[in-house]
């Protein structure tokens, strides 16, 4: 389908498809050279793909059902959209998982092309290109962090390739999964993720600490907003979208205090959906443990994150 803009530039409808350890995703957005991505359509299925991982590592017969029932109400609103072209790709979940070739071949026959499986670094370069072009040259060396349901990613750089990109199996959900089965979770066990935490962060905080400090900390993700929305501050910008500051103290203060609730006590909570309950603890562990391996005491969040950067990067391509 040929479209142009308001100034007559064609203009090329992409897909994103990303499928994601918590959710299936679908960004319809319009795309022309030198213009900013508008979205015109989205749908957005909640599936927490790690609640159905196997002990040998695999995904349940339910867990892949759910998924393919959600690529294809998502494949539908893309047939619906005129879609011109389709970005499909998976993140951690599907990459760990041992029956992850086969779920990924019957999600490409949906699609109709194979889907890009990206690395834990990929993820965390996308993110960091996003983050980039949303904050701005003027902001500096960035320091870009980013927890999802399944691995925690990190950057940092003053270009639009990040100096250093890491993942680590630090995921909200799978934190959840491995470490807080109770609702609430029991205090050892909340100890014993914190403790894990340090442990995995360890050689990888020394690592970016021994670049020249950041001059601004963003963060990016679901888990990241909700924490902020329940203990960060909303501060004053240009343009109609909402922004946050969170400080460490301020995070660190309220996450004993979630983990004291239950799952459904969290939902009467500012910033903690329902789909987001139960492993909002976890998330809120790894950021804390995250900031006070690397030093951040105040990071702002960046509402642009993985699927804003594969926009981007196909956008420099056009």
């Amino acid at each position: 389908m040929t479209t142009t803009d308001s100034t007559g530039r064609p203009t090329t409808r992409l897909g994103v498809l990303d499928i994601g350890s918590n959710t299936v995703h679908l960004a319809v957005v319009d795309a022309a050279y030198a213009a900013r991505p508008v979205q015109a359509a989205g749908a957005r299925t909640v599936v927490r793909i790690m609640r159905y991982l196997q002990p040998d590592g695999a995904l349940s017969d339910e867990g892949v059902a759910a998924m393919l029932a959600a690529v294809d109400d998502a494949m539908a609103l893309a047939r619906k959209s005129a879609v011109d072209e389709m970005l499909p790709m998976a993140t951690s979940a599907l990459r760990d998982a041992t029956n992850g070739g086969e779920i990924l071949a019957a999600i490409g026959e949906r699609v109709g092309q194979p889907v890009r499986v990206l690395s834990g670094e990929d993820e965390s370069r996308l993110t960091f290109l996003a983050a980039r072009r949303w904050a701005g040259w003027g902001a500096g060396r960035l320091l870009v962090l980013d927890i999802g349901g399944g691995s925690l990613e990190i950057a940092s750089g003053v270009d639009e390739e990040p100096d250093l990109a890491a993942s680590l199996p630090l995921g909200a959900g799978r934190m959840t999964m491995a470490f807080l089965p109770g609702d609430p979770p029991a205090p050892d066990d909340v100890d014993a993720l914190r403790q894990h935490v340090r442990a995995t962060l360890a050689r990888t905080a020394a690592a970016f600490k021994a670049l020249p400090a950041p001059d601004h900390v963003v963060a990016t993700s679901k888990t990241f907003r909700s924490l902020a929305r329940l203990a960060g501050m909303q501060v004053d910008v240009v343009g109609p979208d909402e922004r946050w500051r969170m400080r460490r103290s301020q995070l660190a203060d309220w996450v004993p205090r979630l983990a004291r609730l239950t799952a459904e006590g969290r939902t009467a909570l500012p910033g903690v959906t329902p789909e987001r309950t139960f492993q909002i603890v976890a998330g809120g562990v790894v950021a804390v443990e995250t900031m006070r391996a690397l030093g951040v005491d105040e990071l702002e969040i960046c509402p642009w994150a993985l699927r804003e950067g594969a926009i981007l990067r196909r956008l420099d391509h056009i």
